[in-house]
């Protein structure tokens, strides 16, 4: 069985992002780009299924520009025996991301889907659940604990009223959370080995997919800052302020 993963490229998060002087985006010049975390969950775990047998291939995907080949390597020395790498320029919306990996997923025809669960750049939460739904396969979002054995994916999820178990077939579509595993550390002999595994590249025009992006963002502008905490002396004071500020 092969497992095909996400694999996206944000601003590091532990960069401050800044925004740009004419508000059109972000600052992404000399600043530190890596995994999105998640989807580095999401590696770890399919090659954790790897290693426990039953599975014969793990693929990192990538949608993104020219340079995101350096970023696909990390995969490969994660662990992920090969990359595919769909080239674009322009900023990709969940729906657009999610028809792109249909079109993978018919090439490729992989047992099980493993995506981070929201990107930190966008939080969007919604590629999963969209290509879910236009594969019509069975989708476990926010998965802590994920096995697979006789054509079936248990999945284990964190909900409001304690954990809920999931049991789909495969093929499917899982979603990861914070705490299903944290991701191995990347050795240089690995690196090394990483040079020699295969990226596919593909043009994202050649998909086939109509972006049709239903959302256009007009302006980017920081967070307004705070103003500083009023000291008062006992709850009187305190509801009579909220009183005067009219919140009361």
């Amino acid at each position: 069985m092969k497992i095909l993963v996400g694999y996206k490229r944000v601003v590091d998060y532990n960069v401050r992002i800044q925004v740009k002087p004419d508000g059109t985006g972000v600052v992404t010049d000399g600043v530190k780009l890596s995994a999105n975390p998640f989807d580095d969950i999401a590696l770890e775990e399919a090659l954790r299924l790897k290693e426990r047998g039953g599975i014969e291939e793990v693929v990192v995907v990538g949608i993104g520009p020219a340079d995101l080949t350096a970023h696909l390597r990390n995969g490969l020395a994660m662990g992920a025996n090969r990359a595919i790498h769909v080239v674009t320029a322009e900023a990709v919306q969940p729906l657009t991301a999610a028809r792109a990996f249909l079109k993978l997923i018919e090439k490729e025809q992989p047992g099980l889907v493993i995506l981070g669960k929201q990107a930190i750049d966008d939080d969007a939460s919604q590629t999963g659940q969209m290509l879910a739904g236009l594969w019509d396969r069975p989708q476990a979002t926010f998965a802590s604990k994920v096995e697979v054995a006789d054509g079936k994916v248990t999945v284990t999820r964190e909900v409001d009223a304690g954990l809920e178990i999931i049991e789909a077939e495969l093929p499917a579509v899982i979603t990861t959370d914070l705490r299903l595993n944290e991701p191995r550390f990347i050795k240089l002999p690995d690196i090394m080995k990483a040079k020699a595994k295969p990226i596919d590249t593909i043009e994202f025009s050649s998909l086939g997919v109509d972006a049709h992006d239903q959302l256009k963002i007009t302006n980017y502008a920081a967070p307004t800052k705070r103003s500083k905490g009023v000291m008062v002396k006992d709850a009187a004071e305190l509801v009579a302020v909220l009183k005067q500020k009219g919140l009361l």
